[in-house]
Order: structure tokens, then sequence, then C-alpha cells
């Protein structure tokens, strides 16, 4: 098992992103690769809930593991809901 691995965390908010990879020892969890990239400092305003991340697009809990290459992602919440704005699009 290698040492360390190569991840990457990234956030977007309209007009702003964040990306930031990182070398980061085997075993890092979602959770603690997230505090290492900075990004509460980028983001202070941010309050991260634990039910909106993901890995290449499938949720995660904090507490999962990561592997070689993987890309921890930080979703925000949906200003409107997707049927809501379909409806109101149609009407």
């Amino acid at each position: 098992m290698p040492e360390t691995i190569a991840v990457e965390v990234v956030y977007a908010e309209p007009g702003r992103a964040f990306r930031r990879r990182l070398r980061l020892p085997a075993g890092t969890t979602a959770a603690q690769a997230i505090e290492a990239s900075g990004l509460r400092a980028a983001f202070p305003a941010l309050a991260i809930d634990p039910d909106r991340l993901g890995v290449f697009a499938r949720r995660v809990a904090p507490d999962t593991p990561l592997r070689e290459g993987d890309r921890v992602e930080v979703y925000r919440p949906l200003r409107v809901d997707p049927k809501e704005a379909r409806r109101r699009r149609a009407g």
C-alpha cells in the first residue's frame, strides 16, 4: 500500500471555484482531505453539510477513506427544487 495518495478537493459557487490537489497519507478520509485543502479558509461562510459530499459524483460519508486519484466534491444546496423549476419554465 502506498504511503501517500494524490487527491483533489473541489467546490464551486456561481462565479467562483475552488480546486486543490493534495498529497495525503494513505487512509485519509473525505473530511480530513477537506480540512487539509484549506476550503474553509477560502470560503469562511460555507457550512459544509456532511450529507452533501461526493467522490466523482457519488455520495460518500465524511469518514469514507480515499483512494489514489479521488476527487472529493463538496456540493452546495439547491436553491430551487428541480421539479419546481421545470414547472415554472413550462407554465
